[in-house]
């Protein structure tokens, strides 16, 4: 065969290659998609999906109820009688009585300062003022007799005045030197020691009534007309963990820019006197009523982190997940999987087909 007859017949192959390998894929994807194998009819599947119902398995039926929503408020635990005390003069710490976390009662004395100066202050001034009642007493004697005139007699009544005033006033002073408690309370924040120089306007301590507390809530504006004074409701708190009724005290008529929030202060009855400042705690605010879908709070179970019920279809028990939403004492509210007339397994089954 010559040598042109062979390139025209390498050239044929070729061109037959590409028409052979694209029918060859097409019989390959009708092979794999069934096209070449029986098909079942429609409604003649043999498998079940799910498991058969179990006899006398309690079952419940869904439906619409109304329910207010329970919207939880986060706030934090004050004293309602607070008492911040600071030094008025200027002077040494010479002892303290009282430490953080120390009950004390009404007018204890729970800081002294240096008193030294101030009652030689006082000595001098009563000095002045022995001599002043005398000179007045003796001017007073002479004028009566016609021999001190009137303005010497006015002079003399004012320097006792004044030196009785000044006697009264460091007495006052004197008094500044003892730091006492206001209220009956329990000692919080200090924040000075013994040899410290207190000056007038400092802080030294802090003193709160533990049976007067409150929580002030920041509570959103949509949910303020929810709430009325006196009103009782609900408190969680993180320690002491375990319920408290509370009773709304005061609304602050103002609204927060910021956080589009406006403070109500809860007053918390607290007869053990366990509950401390500053403690995070949450109150619950019910909104207005509307139709929910109720289940059983049972009848979820957890996949992971996929939450599940067990739905009846046709005596038949398959898995439906859900998004659930608040609780209503032993009922909780589905947010989504499930509608109006559903049955659901109350309790699940064990194992999952």
């Amino acid at each position: 065969m010559s040598e042109k007859k062979k390139g025209k017949g390498s050239r044929v192959i070729r061109f037959l290659k590409w028409p052979v390998s694209i029918v060859g894929l097409v019989l390959l994807f009708a092979w794999t998609g069934g096209a070449f194998h029986a098909k079942t009819a429609a409604g003649k599947l043999d498998v079940e999906i799910g498991k058969p119902l179990p006899e006398n398995a309690g079952t419940y039926t869904v439906k619409l109820e109304p329910v207010a929503a329970k919207v939880d408020v986060v706030g934090t635990v004050a004293s309602e009688e607070s008492v911040h005390l600071s030094a008025r003069i200027s002077a040494y710490v010479s002892s303290i009585s009282a430490s953080a976390g120390q009950s004390d009662k009404k007018r204890q004395v729970l800081i002294d300062l240096d008193s030294r100066e101030m009652r030689e202050k006082l000595a001098a001034a009563n000095i002045q003022h022995k001599q002043s009642r005398t000179e007045y007493n003796r001017t007073l004697s002479l004028y009566k007799q016609k021999a001190a005139t009137e303005q010497s007699l006015t002079a003399a009544e004012s320097m006792y005045n004044a030196a009785q005033s000044q006697v009264a006033e460091i007495k006052v002073m004197l008094t500044y030197t003892q730091i006492k408690s206001p209220i009956n309370g329990t000692v919080t924040d200090r924040q000075v020691e013994k040899g410290d120089l207190a000056n007038p306007g400092q802080m030294l301590l802090s003193v709160y009534d533990p049976l007067n507390m409150r929580m002030e809530v920041p509570v959103p504006i949509r949910l303020i007309d929810k709430l009325s004074l006196g009103q009782s409701v609900d408190i969680r708190l993180d320690r002491p963990s375990r319920p408290f009724k509370g009773r709304v005290s005061e609304i602050v008529s103002a609204v927060d820019p910021l956080s589009r929030t406006q403070e109500i202060k809860v007053h918390i009855d607290n007869e053990k006197g366990d509950i401390l400042p500053g403690t995070f705690g949450r109150i619950w605010v019910f909104e207005d009523p509307h139709p929910a879908v109720l289940v059983p709070s049972s009848a979820i179970t957890l996949s992971g982190q996929l939450e599940m019920v067990h739905l009846v279809q046709d005596n038949r028990v398959v898995r439906r997940m859900v998004k659930s939403g608040p609780s209503f004492g032993k009922m909780i509210e589905i947010l989504s999987g499930l509608s109006q007339g559903d049955v659901i397994l109350i309790f699940p089954l064990k194992e999952d087909s």
